[in-house]
């Protein structure tokens, strides 16, 4: 198929692209690397009055190291340059990871960080890594730049707090704790995730575990963030509140990764049953634990 008919326009400013996305309000969307936009347009699951080419905005590009240890990283970084970036394998490993699960190498070339946060697939890794690294997104339009945390930003199935006349300007992704892990189980390699987990485990955390949280949160001590097992990237929060008290060894990970299975209600299509979905948020949860473990027990003390 083709797609309906659009109004094309290449911004060559942020204010251009902002004032275009005003014009035309839910009518309008963002051409960036378009490797899901693209699909969606010739299926005619979308049909915008007007799609506006951001690709010129080098504002939007790069990736900065932060005096405090993190990274600001421009909406248009291609998924390639998440993998390559020495700075990101440094200070944000696990985001330099989840990259790499992406597609295929023609499609990391293309994919933006931005268009994969603002697409907002629930299957997809690089908003998992995000939500368990506590970024911060920056959004601007025409009231200005507002900053909202990765963990508040999706709101559902390809749903996000993104308003209409909005567009994703640039990540802030604070400094790594060295603990950390990610595991994904796909059919075939550059699917997408049947399901998946990413782990965040703070350095203290095997030797002085902190005292558990209150109320019906999780915790910061680790973070587990399960994608392909909801509607949106999850923090599964039963796990983390189980190991806010307990010492990370084999057989408390083993306990998170049962509770991981509950805290998820995960879907059921031709790919696999909500109750295998399930058994992997599990079976993963437990992997990207360990893996977390492993990574602690060889950092320097």
């Amino acid at each position: 198929m083709k797609p309906a008919r659009f109004r094309y326009a290449r911004a060559a400013t942020l204010a251009e692209a902002t004032a275009l996305l005003a014009e035309a309000p839910g009518d309008t969307k963002i051409l960036a690397g378009g490797q899901s936009l693209v699909p969606m347009l010739n299926m005619r699951l979308v049909r915008p009055a007007v799609l506006v080419d951001v690709n010129g905005l080098r504002e939007l590009t790069g990736i900065t190291p932060r005096p405090e240890g993190g990274l600001r990283i421009g909406a248009l970084t291609r998924h390639a340059e998440l993998v390559a970036s020495p700075a990101v394998r440094e200070r944000a490993p696990l985001l330099a990871e989840a990259a790499r699960h992406v597609g295929h190498a023609a499609i990391r070339n293309q994919g933006t960080l931005g268009g994969s946060i603002a697409h907002a697939d629930p299957a997809a890794e690089l908003p998992a890594a995000l939500v368990a690294l506590d970024a911060r997104l920056q959004a601007t339009g025409p009231r200005g730049t507002r900053v909202l945390a990765a963990a508040e930003f999706f709101r559902g199935l390809l749903a996000t707090a993104l308003a209409p006349d909005e567009i994703l300007t640039a990540i802030d992704v604070p400094a790594q704790p060295p603990g950390w892990g990610f595991a994904e189980i796909a059919r075939r390699p550059g699917d997408f995730a049947l399901a998946g987990v990413a782990a965040v485990v703070h350095a203290g955390h095997p030797l002085t575990p902190p005292s558990p949280p209150r109320g019906g949160e999780g915790t910061d001590s680790v973070r587990l963030v399960g994608f392909g097992v909801g509607d949106r990237p999850l923090r599964l929060t039963g796990a983390e509140r189980l190991l806010a008290g307990t010492p990370l060894d084999l057989e408390s990970a083993a306990r998170a990764g049962v509770t991981a299975g509950l805290d998820c209600d995960p879907p059921s299509d031709v790919h696999g049953s909500a109750d295998y979905r399930r058994h992997l948020a599990m079976v993963l949860t437990e992997r990207a634990l360990l893996q977390a473990h492993a990574r602690l027990t060889a950092a320097p003390r």
